[in-house]
């Protein structure tokens, strides 16, 4: 899963990811994750892949496991507000900026989840296509990156009842389109979003 050359200890090698890019509420998450060697095998022992192959109970008991493994990580959010303001790419720039800066130190190469680069990290990066299925530190950023999440938006859904966050975690899915139909947009969702959606409606 991992290339060795990518993951050597002590090169300071960080992978980023994002999660929520697609929503149509609340932020989006990005965490980034240092990993040793030892430690990029351990946790691809204890299944460790792409956060979105892996099932909900299967990610949980995973966080524990990256957070007691990993070298460092962090994580970084971009609110429905700046999604809006910004536009989507830059907000998630600002997330994945976000959870490198709270790395306890600069990593020497940050390696990139997909084809696009990192606009606001002024060190050296990679973008790797489908890098959260071949590379450990990405892979974990991601399940890090999506449990956090998920457990923002169960607690969101609680606040604001009715659209079905809680099962959906924000995503488009006819529930929610029909919630937002009939009870409008809460302040958390990104209104930019909704523009284009019902425009086509």
């Amino acid at each position: 899963m991992s290339d060795p050359r990518l993951n050597s200890d002590g090169l300071g090698i960080a992978g980023v990811d994002e999660v929520g890019r697609g929503c149509l509420f609340g932020p989006v998450f990005a965490a980034a994750v240092v990993l040793s060697d030892q430690a990029a095998v351990h946790l691809q022992a204890a299944g460790l892949t792409d956060s979105k192959a892996l099932s909900p109970s299967r990610r949980a008991a995973l966080v524990p496991l990256i957070e007691a493994h990993a070298h460092a990580w962090g994580l970084g959010q971009s609110s429905a507000r700046a999604i809006d303001h910004y536009g989507i790419r830059s907000a998630t720039e600002q997330a994945m900026v976000c959870a490198l800066q709270r790395l306890p130190s600069a990593p020497e190469l940050v390696l990139v989840d997909g084809v696009l680069p990192l606009r606001l990290w002024e060190g050296s990066q990679r973008t790797i296509v489908r890098g959260d299925s071949s590379q450990a530190a990405i892979a974990a950023a991601s399940v890090l990156a999506k449990e956090a999440r998920d457990a923002l938006i169960r607690r969101l859904s609680i606040r604001f009842p009715g659209y079905g966050l809680e099962r959906h975690a924000g995503y488009g899915t006819a529930q929610h389109r029909a919630a937002l139909l009939s009870s409008g947009p809460t302040p958390l969702h990104r209104h930019s979003f909704l523009r284009k959606l019902f425009a086509t409606v």
